[in-house]
């Protein structure tokens, strides 16, 4: 059943029906970059400073890839979950609508940008790895403590529909040597489910204040599977910028961002990262090239050189360390 999608000129009348904002306030309304799976507007009142996602039906990317609009309710209960876990860093919840697959957030400070653009700008700063470590570790932790909350988020078919079937199965059917090393990569997944898993922990989803303080957004993946996958997705993302920077400061400073990640996590988490993570982040990275969402920020030889290292990570008899995929140059 398709639902209407809210614009820049229903937004304010519908909060005010739902009495999340009061309709003697003026209000304003921006349209922000929502990504491929949502409509997002941020509204403004003298007393609310508000951002509303909705969910798509059909994700805007070049290959049809539809997905399921419920994903908007499993986030709503996601970020009820992180926001108690870490309160400065997830932005609270203000209303979510289960008929119209909307929920309302509040908006971080306005200063703060997406981490994606500053790594991609050469603002690269090994420390916010570290935070992101430690906050992620601690999601995990209470994950793996936590028999309800396991319980609550244990229907994965939004993670087969955005994750499984787009990366790791697009990935097998483009290269049928690797499949049988995927497919095994998948049935990890599949089959050793221990912990809450954000699901979409990548750069994109970041935002980084002034003050280099650490906001996490984005939570309609999250479900119970295997932490390993958080690891390497945002390893992955990392990776392909390693391919595309030129410079070689730069480059380091990407390597020792995945590397003050990696060592925060493990310092503090009680699940010890899986041998796979190498292979896990080789797959993701490759899939943004080969797969069903691609970066758009590799030229023709970044994505020459990061192909051919990651089909040669996945064709090894045992998985490297994470750190020797940021050991070759990008270019």
């Amino acid at each position: 059943m398709s639902v209407e999608l809210l614009t820049e000129d229903t937004v304010v009348a519908y909060l005010q029906a739902r009495g999340v904002i009061s309709d003697t306030e003026k209000a304003t309304v921006e349209i922000l970059t929502g990504g491929v799976s949502n409509v997002v507007l941020a509204v403004q009142t003298p007393s609310k400073d508000l951002v509303l996602k909705q969910a798509l039906a059909e994700l805007k990317v070049a290959t049809k890839w539809e997905a399921d609009q419920r994903r908007a309710i499993v986030e709503a209960h996601a970020i009820e979950t992180f926001h108690a876990l870490s309160p400065q860093q997830v932005p609270a919840l203000v209303d979510y609508d289960p008929d119209l697959f909307t929920l309302v957030l509040e908006r971080v400070p306005h200063s703060a940008t997406v981490w994606k653009s500053d790594l991609l700008e050469g603002v690269i700063y090994p420390e916010i790895g570290a935070k992101l470590g430690h906050t992620l570790a601690t999601w995990h932790n209470f994950g793996r403590s936590s028999e309800e909350s396991r319980e609550k988020f244990s229907e994965d078919l939004l993670f087969e529909q955005l994750r499984i079937t787009p990366f790791y199965g697009t990935v097998a059917g483009k290269n049928p040597p690797l499949s049988p090393r995927i497919m095994s990569l998948v049935k990890e997944l599949k089959s050793e489910k221990t912990t809450l898993v954000h699901g979409d922990f990548s750069p994109k989803n970041i935002m980084i204040s002034e003050a280099q303080d650490v906001y996490i957004l984005d939570f309609e993946v999250t479900h119970t599977g295997n932490p390993v996958f958080d690891l390497a997705f945002l390893t992955a993302h990392l990776l392909c910028k390693f391919y595309r920077e030129q410079d070689s400061h730069n480059r380091g400073l990407l390597r020792q961002t995945a590397q003050d990640f990696l060592k925060a996590y493990d310092a503090e988490s009680e699940i010890t990262h899986a041998p796979s993570l190498a292979w896990h982040t080789a797959l993701i990275a490759l899939a943004r090239v080969e797969g069903t969402s691609l970066v758009n920020y590799l030229d023709e030889s970044a994505q020459i050189g990061l192909t051919k290292l990651c089909k040669g990570a996945l064709s090894e008899t045992a998985p490297m360390n994470l750190l020797e995929l940021f050991n070759g140059e990008s270019q």
